[in-house]
């Protein structure tokens, strides 16, 4: 089955603190963004790459690649205003009418090849396949009137990306008005009546998004 992934790079970098969208941040020498790319090369150098970017940033990312020599064979499109608006953009520009597509927030770069590789098994076995991380931390629910009490953290997971679809599924799928329920692709294709199953991801798969995320990333860059 032909596979593709939509790389989803719509950040602002409000919460970075700064003006520099967060996906295009330094990392190690290097923007983010292409880091996070290369590992899906490193998966497969002829994977079909979908690059979704915010109208404005177009420029400085053409801009970056011409500074840090990196033109991969990718496909660069327009997103929306919302991150459903955006993967659909991406999908519109996928031809083929089966496959699998992946999708893959921008900033996270230490996604494995081999984190990949189940994605795209399991969802060609499953349909769906959603990569998450079990809980370290207690967990407590607060409710309205200001009290909380503690919750089985053992029946929880933290989503991750990439989340791996069968493309006919998620053309389906994408195909409905958008929902505020909509936090991710994975609550789309539920919302289309297709089971997601869980794979393992990994703790080291994050996704920077302030500034004590970059430092971390540095540090685990380093090692």
């Amino acid at each position: 089955m032909q596979k593709f992934v939509i790389i989803v790079a719509g950040g602002s970098g409000s919460r970075m603190g700064g003006k520099t969208p967060k996906q295009f941040l330094l990392l190690g020498g290097k923007p983010i963004l292409m880091r996070t790319i290369e590992q899906f090369f490193a998966y497969d150098a002829l994977l079909n790459v979908v690059l979704v970017l915010p109208a404005n940033a177009l420029k400085e990312w053409y801009r970056l690649c011409d500074k840090y020599n990196f033109y991969p064979a990718i496909q660069t499109v327009t997103g929306g205003n919302t991150r459903f608006q955006s993967v659909r953009n991406g999908l519109k520009n996928i031809p083929a009418k089966e496959g699998l597509v992946a999708v893959h927030d921008g900033v996270r770069p230490f996604v494995t090849p081999a984190i990949i590789a189940k994605g795209y098994e399991t969802a060609a076995e499953k349909g769906a396949a959603v990569a998450c991380v079990a809980l370290k931390d207690s967990l407590r629910i607060v409710h309205e009137d200001g009290h909380s009490e503690a919750l089985e953290r053992a029946a929880y997971r933290l989503v991750q990306t990439p989340q791996t679809f069968r493309l006919d599924l998620m053309r389906k799928a994408f195909e409905t008005l958008e929902q505020p329920s909509f936090t991710d692709c994975a609550s789309v294709l539920e919302h289309a009546g297709t089971a997601v199953t869980l794979i393992e991801g990994s703790y080291e798969n994050l996704k920077i998004t302030t500034p004590e995320d970059l430092l971390w990333a540095e540090a685990f860059l380093q090692s």
